[in-house]
C-alpha cells in the first residue's frame, strides 16, 4: 500500500487552536482568575496538589485556560513547574504547627482538643440549591457582614491554639510503637528516577501527587475487598502549615536561624489499620499501624484513600495489587497515565498498516491451504 505526503498540517493544526479558542470564547463570556480562586477553591486544591506546585493563582489560571479539564491543568501546572529553579529545601514541617481549621477524630468522640468540624460538605444535604442561579452580589455581602459579625462575638483567646496529635496519646498507654526519627534526605521523585522497591518517601510523593480519582480508586479497592485493609480514621487535619528554611550561609542549622516563607494550606491524615501479629509465643494478637496520608489544600477523600494505599505498600508481600508499589505508583500519576492514553490519538499509521498486512498475508495462505 502506496504512502502520500500530507501537505497543510501545520495550517491544519494553527486552524484546530483557532477552533480551540473560539470553542471558549463563543459565549461571549469572561471568566476572571479571581473568580476561579475565590467560588472554585477544592478545584484549586486539586489541581495544585497533582501538581505539586503551591500556587492557588496559577493553578486557577490553567483551570482557565484548559477550559476546567483537570488533567489538562495538570499537565500545563506541571510543564510550567519544570521551568522553575528551585532555590532552597524547605526544613521538615511539623503538623503540631498547623493553624487548624479543621479536626475530627472517627476514633473517638472526645479527643484532646475536641472535635472542629470546620468547613465541609460533610454535613451538607446532596440537593441542588437553584438559589445559586440568582446569587446577588449585595445580598452576599450582607451575609458576609453578618457573619463577621457573628465571629466578633464569640469568646477569642489571646495565644495561638494548637492541637496534639491523637496517635500521640494512645503511644502514651503503649498502644502504638514508637519509632526513632529518621533523618535520611528524602528522594525527590521529581529530579531522580525511580526504581523499585521504593523508599517510603518516593512512595508518598507519588502517592500526594497522584490523581485523585485513581488514588481514591485504589484506595477503594483495598477497602472493598483486594488486600481489605479496613482502617479507622485515626485523625483528620485541615489547616494552614508554616514553611521555614535554614540559613543557607550556616553550617550547622540552628532553628532560630530559619527564615518563615510562607504557608501552605494542607490535609493531613493518620488512619489506624488492625493488623494481625503472632508474639513470642506464637500466639495470633492485633496491634495497630499507621497509614498515612497528606495532600495540598482540602481534599480529605484523597488523602485518606492515600493513608490506606500507604499503609499497603507497607507490607509488599501480600498478592492483592494494591500492595504492588509498582502496579499502585506507575499508574495513579495524571500526566502520565492520562498522557499515554492520549497519545493513542496520535497517527499509528505505520504500525497498524504493519499489523494489516500481517493479518492479510496470514489470510492469503490460510485461502490457498482451504483451496488444496
Amino acid at each position: 500500500m502506496g504512502y502520500v505526503a500530507v501537505k497543510g498540517g501545520t495550517r491544519a493544526i494553527e486552524a484546530s487552536i483557532k477552533r480551540l479558542k473560539y470553542e471558549r470564547l463563543k459565549g461571549e463570556e469572561i471568566i476572571e482568575i479571581h473568580t476561579i480562586m475565590s467560588t472554585m477553591r477544592v478545584m484549586v486544591d486539586q489541581v495544585m496538589s497533582e501538581s505539586s506546585l503551591y500556587s492557588p493563582f496559577l493553578a486557577a489560571l490553567a483551570i482557565k485556560q484548559a477550559e476546567g479539564s483537570m488533567e489538562e491543568a495538570v499537565f500545563l501546572l506541571r510543564a510550567h513547574r519544570s521551568t522553575l529553579p528551585r532555590l532552597y529545601y524547605s526544613t521538615p514541617a511539623e503538623s503540631e504547627s498547623m493553624l487548624t481549621e479543621r479536626r475530627i477524630s472517627a476514633s473517638f468522640k472526645d479527643i484532646p482538643g475536641g472535635q472542629l468540624l470546620g468547613p465541609t460538605y460533610d454535613y451538607t444535604h446532596r440537593l441542588l440549591d437553584f438559589s445559586l442561579t440568582e446569587e446577588d452580589v449585595d445580598a452576599n455581602q450582607q451575609w458576609l457582614n453578618n457573619y463577621r459579625k457573628d465571629l466578633q462575638s464569640l469568646p477569642t483567646s489571646d495565644s495561638v491554639q494548637y492541637f496534639p496529635k491523637v496517635v500521640d496519646y494512645l503511644r502514651e498507654e503503649g498502644l502504638f510503637e514508637t519509632y526513632e526519627v529518621d533523618n535520611t534526605p528524602p528522594m525527590d521523585v521529581t529530579k531522580e528516577n525511580m526504581s523499585f522497591p521504593a523508599p517510603r518517601s518516593a512512595r508518598l510523593q507519588v502517592l500526594t501527587r497522584g490523581q485523585t480519582g485513581a488514588v481514591t480508586s485504589l484506595g477503594y479497592a483495598s477497602l472493598r475487598g483486594y488486600g481489605q485493609v479496613h482502617p479507622t480514621v485515626g485523625e483528620v487535619r485541615v489547616g494552614v502549615l508554616p514553611i521555614h528554611v535554614a540559613h543557607p550561609n550556616e553550617r550547622q542549622r540552628d532553628e532560630k536561624d530559619d527564615f518563615y516563607i510562607g504557608d501552605i494550606r494542607v490535609t493531613e491524615v493518620e488512619s489506624f489499620v488492625p493488623v494481625n501479629v503472632k508474639d513470642e509465643n506464637n500466639n495470633e494478637d492485633m496491634e495497630f499501624e499507621i497509614g498515612y496520608g497528606i495532600c495540598y489544600g482540602q481534599n480529605e477523600t484523597k488523602a485518606i484513600a492515600m493513608s490506606i494505599l500507604d499503609q499497603c505498600l507497607e507490607h509488599p508481600e501480600s498478592d492483592f495489587p494494591t500492595h504492588d508499589e509498582e502496579f499502585v505508583l506507575l499508574h495513579i500519576d495524571s500526566v502520565e497515565s492520562t498522557g499515554f492514553i492520549s497519545h493513542l490519538k496520535l497517527p499509528h499509521y505505520v504500525t497498524f498498516q504493519s499489523k494489516l498486512d500481517s493479518i492479510r498475508e496470514v489470510r492469503k495462505k490460510g485461502g490457498k491451504k482451504d483451496e488444496c
